[in-house]
């Protein structure tokens, strides 16, 4: 079966940690508003997503290193940059929860890309809806991605604004 999707098993187990990932993103944000280690869900997001950038290294689906790898990188970059917002800001005081909340919910938007570009690419069998990562329809999907990233997280910066000390500090633990 994984041979009908040109999938490997390291790819489908990729494919498996970045879908749970994302499941726990989305938990982590109905439940709390914001993704962040605070939580079980936001832990877990952020560990999956970690292990699902790493394992992405390692795919070379199309050749040798390119944007995916590239955006693999970022992804750990982001996430130490939220991570070390959150362990080491102010007690959640600051700039500090902005760039944590924001960073984490940024690589959210980060797992959209490659997933719409292979699921798109691959399905539906035998007549893909995208010709390849540069198809124009797969590009204006990103950007309404991107765009709904941006309102997302105006809506996070409006409700940290408005959440009392106590809670900015328990959550910065």
């Amino acid at each position: 079966m994984l041979d009908t999707f040109n999938l490997s098993q390291f790819g489908f187990l990729h494919t498996l940690i970045a879908l749970s990932a994302v499941a726990s993103g989305i938990v982590a944000l109905a439940r709390h508003g914001r993704i962040g280690t605070a939580t079980r869900a936001g832990r877990g997001y952020v560990v999956l997503t970690a292990v699902t950038a790493v394992t992405g290294l390692f795919i070379f689906r199309h050749g040798g290193f390119g944007p995916p790898h590239v955006l693999a990188i970022l992804t750990l970059a982001v996430l130490a940059v939220a991570h070390a917002a959150e362990r080491w800001g102010h007690a959640g005081r600051g700039l500090s929860r902005y760039v944590a909340t924001l960073g984490y919910s940024l690589t959210l938007f980060f797992h959209l890309i490659p997933g719409l570009t292979e699921t798109g690419t691959r399905l539906p069998l035998g007549d893909p809806v995208f010709s390849g990562p540069e198809d124009a329809t797969l590009k204006m999907l990103v950007g309404i991605g991107f765009l709904v990233y941006l309102a997302g997280a105006g809506w996070q910066v409006l409700r940290l604004r408005r959440e009392p000390r106590s809670v900015q500090a328990a959550t910065a633990r």
